[in-house]
């Protein structure tokens, strides 16, 4: 999932702000070893 698909399921305006900002919560998860970037800002579960 890419953040601004995160933006549009959680309802938020498409903005700069909104899809940065769930960027840098993603990137934070990624660094937790909670999620994996695959490719350069596309997220996903590790298991999945």
């Amino acid at each position: 999932m890419r953040a601004l698909d995160l933006c549009q399921a959680l309802d938020l305006p498409i903005l700069p702000k909104n899809t940065e900002g769930i960027r840098s919560k993603l990137k934070r998860l990624v660094s937790r070893d909670i999620l994996i970037e695959p490719e350069p800002d596309l997220f996903a579960h590790p298991d999945a």
